[in-house]
């Protein structure tokens, strides 16, 4: 379905009941829920979603995040966040609206190469379908296969932070993706000048129903629910190359209950995808993905992936990561992947490349991703 998007200020900017300025200087109102930008989409005008939403219960299954070597990077807003009934939505300027006119088209996958019949059980099957990214953006990822098949009904990961040099149009970025169909939801964090007119890394969530796609709450596609973080956020700590580390886990879950697909940060339930924004992404998704991925228009070196280093090494204090990477069946059961080898992906592998390692050292990291690279020096 086709809808208006949340374009001008007017629409993204609602009275608020209270305002808090960060020590970066963005500034994000405490609106009342029900005037956030999701219900400006004509199929939720008759909704019966409350400021006290939560997850069901099985949804709420927490993942284990504490490490020996990673501190977990502190989030919230500060004041104590939003009163009750309301949620921050970052406030926008004028200029963010033209600069974001300046972003490039989504990450897109082209499905090629068809399996024959017989290899379309498998989701771990190589022979499945390959993808080939638009122009402009290279990736280094590892996936499950993309096999009608398949059905997930949610992933996680736990990422290291880092902040690869962007600047311009360029972005760099780590991502947790699931897809069904022309369906996609992404969350991870980035670096995108285009988007955020800054150079800092941020937490963000990305939704495509193949017609529609947006960062974050530009257009009417997911409902906040938390009262002290959201969608935009910079994240105040970031990883150093044989310095600290800073991670956070990210996970996407289907609510079997109520069908909608729930975003948690370091397992804190922050908001969801209503399964009225989608044409066709109840109960799974049949592809995901975890690791990075960067852009650069044409005639501009591509910029640093991860920490900016290949994962030659396989050492955690100097490569970016994506460690305990789950995925859930339909059931919203673990689905076991400790030794179960994932294909991997890199468009270019002389700028950046991705490990897949099923058993990495140490219970910290069970199934643990390396990926990055310098990009164009």
């Amino acid at each position: 379905m086709n809808y208006e998007g949340v374009r001008g200020t007017k629409i993204l900017n609602k009275p608020p009941i209270k305002t808090i300025k960060t020590e970066y200087d963005d500034i994000y109102d405490c609106v009342d829920f029900y005037d956030q930008p999701a219900f400006h989409h004509p199929l939720l005008k008759n909704h019966n979603y409350h400021p006290q939403m939560k997850p069901s219960l099985l949804t709420k299954e927490s993942i284990p995040t504490a490490s020996r070597s990673a501190t977990l990077q502190p989030m919230g807003l500060s004041d104590g966040g939003c009163p009750v009934g309301t949620v921050p939505i970052r406030r926008y300027t004028k200029e963010d609206v033209i600069r974001q006119k300046l972003l490039p088209p989504p990450e897109d996958t082209v499905h090629v190469v068809d399996p024959p019949l017989t290899n379309r059980d498998n989701f771990n099957d190589s022979k499945t379908r390959r993808i080939k990214p638009l122009k402009g953006y290279k990736l280094a990822i590892v996936s499950t296969e993309d096999n009608p098949n398949n059905k997930f009904g949610g992933a996680s990961m736990i990422a290291a932070i880092y902040n690869p040099r962007s600047t311009g149009q360029q972005h760099s970025a780590c991502r947790l993706k699931l897809i069904k169909g022309k369906n996609i939801i992404q969350t991870g964090w980035r670096v995108d000048p285009t988007l955020y007119g800054d150079n800092r890394t941020r937490v963000f969530i990305h939704f495509d129903d193949g017609t529609n796609s947006c960062f974050d709450l530009l257009c009417p596609s997911f409902v906040i629910v938390s009262q002290n973080i959201t969608l935009g956020q910079p994240l105040p700590h970031t990883s150093t190359i044989h310095g600290k580390l800073y991670d956070m886990a990210f996970q996407i879950k289907w609510d079997q209950e109520k069908g909608n697909w729930w975003l948690f940060l370091d397992n804190v339930a922050i908001g969801f995808w209503p399964k009225e924004v989608f044409d066709d992404f109840g109960n799974f998704a049949t592809k995901v993905e975890w690791g990075g991925v960067v852009y650069s228009p044409a005639g501009v070196l591509e910029p640093p992936m991860g920490s900016g280093l290949y994962p030659l090494m396989r050492s955690t204090t100097v490569n970016a990561y994506c460690r305990v990477i789950t995925l859930l069946n339909d059931k919203g059961q673990n689905i076991d992947l400790l030794g179960s080898k994932l294909p991997t992906f890199s468009t270019t592998p002389m700028l950046y490349t991705v490990i897949d390692v099923p058993n990495y050292p140490g219970l910290d990291y069970n199934h643990t991703i390396l990926y990055g690279g310098p990009g164009e020096i």
